[in-house]
């Protein structure tokens, strides 16, 4: 997994043109990406702005190339502080290169073949989990994962509940 200790170095748009700028109706309507999303992305340091003189945000055009990745970051699962992480790697005021992406790609894959080989795992185990009708099997994949539980003795075990 990527990391960096570092705060969040979303895209410069100091360096770009006023041409240049984007509104956010339009990035919003380039996207797909809601406007209320982009507002929180750029909050979470993902994505930056600057005003106009009417005060609106502007986005420079590479925001597009961020957004694109942040969402296929999204469709793989990837939690949002993993994202934001990965986001402060690449260099400010540019879109993120081919490069960029395989670097941050490489370092989601194990995570990514990790849920993969679990959700197979589940998947194929599932019939024969719900097949026993009480989750009250010996080494249930779903209740109990690696058999953690297993050293309590048999049929299902729950934590107390605290009130």
């Amino acid at each position: 997994m990527v990391s960096n200790a570092s705060p969040p170095r979303a895209t410069s748009p100091r360096a770009v043109r006023k041409s240049d700028l984007l509104p956010v109706g339009e990035v919003a309507a380039r996207t797909g990406i809601a406007v209320s999303a982009l507002h929180f992305y750029e909050t979470k340091g993902l994505i930056a702005s600057t005003r106009s003189d009417g005060n609106q945000r502007r986005y420079p055009r590479s925001v597009l190339r961020r957004l694109a990745v942040i969402r296929v970051a999204q469709r793989m699962g990837l939690p949002l502080a993993v994202i934001a992480q990965a986001m402060q790697t690449l260099p400010a005021g540019r879109a993120p290169t081919v490069a960029d992406w395989r670097r941050l790609s490489a370092g989601w894959r194990e995570d990514l073949d990790e849920r993969i080989r679990t959700l197979t795992q589940l998947r194929d185990q599932l019939d024969g989990c719900i097949g026993c009708g009480c989750l009250s099997l010996k080494e249930c994949p779903l209740r109990n994962p690696q058999d953690t539980l297993a050293g309590e003795g048999p049929g299902p075990h729950f934590p107390p509940v605290v009130e």
